[in-house]
C-alpha cells in the first residue's frame, strides 16, 4: 500500500490508543452493569476481566501488525491468513456496522451530554411519529427523534472529517492534546470524588436483594462484559494505521500495552470512585452516573463539570475514530478497481481523503438510524467476532509459517491467543442465546447481535461483483 506516510511515532501511538479506548462508555455503561449484576464487586470484577481479556487480544494483535505493518491493519491480517472473501467481508463489516456505527454512537454520547448546557428544540410527537420505518422482524426506526441532538452529531462528525482530510499531521497533533486533556480530567474527577467523601462505600461487599443468581447470573455477567468490551473497544484501531507508524515493529507492541493498561487502571478507579461515592442502588438507577457522582460530592456545578469532561473525552475518541477507520475502507479500496477511487490518497495533505468522506456520508446515514443501545450492541457483537478470528489467525500463521521471522511474538503464546479465542467465542454464543431469549419473550422487538451477522454476510454480492476487477490476485 502505497502513498501514505510513516508520521506518528510512539507518543501519536499512544495518544490514539487511549484516545480511542476512553470515550463514552466509561460515562454511560457502569449503571447499566450495576443492574445486571446487582453486586459491587461483580461489577469491579467484570472491568478488570473485561480489560485482561481486551489486552489477551491487544498483545496477539501486536504480532500480526509487526508482521505485516501496512495500512488497513486487520484487512490485511485477514487477506493473508483466510483469503480475500473473508478479509472484504471483515472490511464491509467494519465499514457497515462497527467502524462507522461505533463512531457515530460516541460523536452522539457528545452531543447529548452538551444538552446540560443548552437546551436544543425538539419536533412534535405529531411530527416525529409522520416518519416511521418499520423494518419486518427487527424493530421501528424513528429518523425524526432527537432531531436536534442528531443534525448536531452530524455537523460534529463533518467537522472532524475535514480535519483529518487536509492533514494528517494536525489531526495527530489535536489528537495527542485531547488525549492529555482527557487524562487529567479524568484524573481530576478520580481524586476529586475519592477526596470529596463518599456514602457508597459500605456496599461494597453486600449484593442486592434482587441480584441474579444461577444461569441468570451467568447471563447477566455475560451481558455486563457486554458493556465493559464496549467500553475497551477501539485498542485495535492502531493497526488500522500501523502503515503510517514509524518504527511499526517496535511502537505498536509497546503502545498497545502501555495504552491499554492505562486504560484498565482508569476504569477500575472510575468505578470505585463512584462506588465510593453512590449507594449501589442509587448508581444502578442513574441514568448519567458520572454526572450524579460529581453532584453528590460538588453539588450542582460538579454536573456541570463532568458533563464538560465527558463531551472533551468523547470527542477526543470520536477524532480517534474518524481518523484511524478511515484507513480500513482505504485499503479495501486500493484492492479493488471498482473501488479504486476510494483508495486514492489526496495529493498534498497523503490523506485518505475519498475513504474519509465515504466514511462521513455513510455515518450520516447511521445517525439518523437508531438508538445508541442498537448501534453499540451491534458494535460489540460483530468486531469480537473479528477480534477472535485475528487471535485465532496468530495461532495459523505460527503453524502456516514458522520460518517467518517475526519481530514481535506475543508473550505466554499460545496460552494468551487460545484463552482469548475460546473466551470471547462463548461471550458472542452467550450473547446470541440472550439476544434470542429476550426477543422470544417479548422483552425486545430487534436481534442485534443477529441483525449485525445479517448486514455483513450482505457484503457477499458486492465481493463477488468486484471480484473480476481486483488489481492484485487473492489467496
Amino acid at each position: 500500500m502505497q502513498g501514505l506516510q510513516r508520521r506518528f511515532g510512539l507518543n501519536t501511538t499512544i495518544a490514539i490508543i487511549v484516545g480511542t479506548v476512553i470515550g463514552s462508555g466509561i460515562f454511560m455503561k457502569p449503571a447499566l452493569m450495576a443492574s445486571q449484576l446487582g453486586s459491587p464487586l461483580l461489577l469491579l470484577s467484570v472491568w478488570v476481566v473485561a480489560g485482561v481479556v481486551s489486552l489477551f487480544g491487544a498483545m496477539s494483535n501486536a504480532e500480526l501488525a509487526a508482521l505485516y505493518p501496512d495500512t488497513g491493519g486487520p484487512y490485511v491480517y485477514f487477506r493473508e491468513i483466510y483469503g480475500g472473501a473473508f478479509a472484504f467481508l471483515y472490511g464491509w463489516a467494519a465499514f457497515t456496522v462497527f467502524n462507522c456505527a461505533g463512531t457515530v454512537s460516541i460523536a452522539y454520547v457528545f452531543v447529548h451530554y452538551g444538552t446540560a448546557f443548552v437546551d436544543l428544540p425538539q419536533l412534535t410527537d405529531a411530527t416525529i411519529h409522520s416518519l416511521v420505518l418499520r423494518l419486518p422482524g427487527i424493530g421501528t426506526i424513528l429518523p425524526l427523534e432527537n432531531i436536534s441532538e442528531k443534525l448536531l452529531t452530524v455537523l460534529v462528525l463533518f467537522l472532524l472529517t475535514l480535519l483529518n482530510y487536509f492533514s494528517a499531521g494536525l489531526g495527530g497533533a489535536v489528537q495527542r492534546a485531547l488525549t492529555l486533556l482527557k487524562a487529567l480530567a479524568i484524573g481530576i474527577l478520580i481524586v476529586g470524588l475519592l477526596a470529596g467523601g463518599g456514602t457508597g462505600g459500605h456496599d461494597m461487599f453486600a449484593a442486592t436483594q434482587d441480584a441474579p443468581k444461577g444461569m441468570a447470573l451467568l447471563a447477566a455477567y455475560f451481558a455486563a462484559l457486554g458493556g465493559a468490551f464496549w467500553a475497551y473497544d477501539g485498542w485495535n484501531n492502531i493497526s488500522f494505521i500501523a502503515g503510517e507508524v514509524k518504527d511499526p515493529q517496535r511502537n505498536i507492541p509497546r503502545g498497545l500495552f502501555i495504552g491499554l493498561s492505562f486504560c484498565i487502571l482508569v476504569y477500575v478507579l472510575v468505578n470505585l470512585a463512584f462506588l465510593y461515592v453512590l449507594p449501589f442502588d442509587a448508581m444502578a438507577a442513574s441514568k448519567l452516573v458520572a454526572s450524579d457522582a460529581a453532584r453528590a460530592v460538588w453539588g450542582a456545578l460538579g454536573g456541570g463539570l463532568v458533563a464538560a469532561m465527558v463531551m472533551l473525552s468523547t470527542l477526543g475518541s470520536t477524532n480517534a475514530n474518524v481518523l484511524a477507520t478511515a484507513r480500513v475502507t482505504y485499503a479495501v479500496g486500493a484492492q479493488y478497481k471498482g473501488l479504486a477511487w476510494v483508495g486514492n490518497v489526496r495529493p498534498g495533505s497523503q490523506t485518505p481523503g475519498n475513504a474519509l468522506l465515504l466514511n462521513m456520508m455513510w455515518m450520516a446515514i447511521l445517525v439518523f438510524s437508531g438508538s445508541f443501545d442498537m448501534l453499540t450492541d451491534m458494535v460489540v457483537f460483530v468486531s469480537w467476532f473479528y477480534y477472535a478470528m485475528l487471535a485465532l489467525g496468530v495461532i495459523i500463521l505460527r503453524v502456516r509459517r514458522r520460518d517467518v521471522d517475526r519481530p514481535y511474538r506475543v508473550q505466554g503464546y499460545p496460552w494468551v491467543p487460545g484463552s482469548f479465542v475460546l473466551f470471547t467465542f462463548a461471550f458472542l454464543v452467550i450473547t446470541v442465546w440472550s439476544d434470542v431469549a429476550d426477543y422470544v419473550a417479548g422483552r425486545t422487538v430487534l436481534i442485534n447481535s443477529l441483525l449485525g451477522l445479517l448486514i455483513t454476510l450482505a457484503g457477499l454480492p458486492l465481493y463477488f461483483m468486484l471480484k473480476r476487477g481486483t488489481r492484485s490476485s487473492e489467496s
